[in-house]
């Protein structure tokens, strides 16, 4: 999966552990204990391996962003004021969120 260089260096120090995304077709083939490797957007060459802890699954960002941490997600403790679903909506349509729903997938980088 391919991340902006922000949130690749976040998962690859391990402060970014939940990794969002619309569920569609492809995400919803991961499972629990699967390898996923990320790819920075802006330095191909450099990626991250991690494995698949947990899926959360919810119908729309508005109800990921009311249960999970999102300092997990990837928001610093001086964002979290201004934290907000709409957010995700640079990256997923409204009309993509309802028809797909969406996941939060829990990560721990792999050694």
């Amino acid at each position: 999966m391919n991340l902006h260089p922000q949130p690749f260096a976040m998962i690859a120090n391990g402060t970014k552990t939940i990794e969002l995304r619309l569920y569609d077709e492809k995400r919803r083939r991961i499972r629990v204990g699967d390898s996923i490797t990320f790819v920075n957007t802006q330095n191909p060459s450099e990626t991250v391996d991690v494995s698949v802890v947990r899926l959360h699954l919810f119908p729309s960002f508005q109800e990921l962003y009311k249960h999970l941490p999102l300092q997990k997600c990837g928001y610093r403790d001086a964002d979290l004021p201004f934290a907000n679903p709409s957010d995700m909506n640079a990256y997923y349509s409204a009309e993509q969120q309802q028809r797909c729903g969406v996941v939060g997938i829990e990560i721990k980088t792999i050694s």
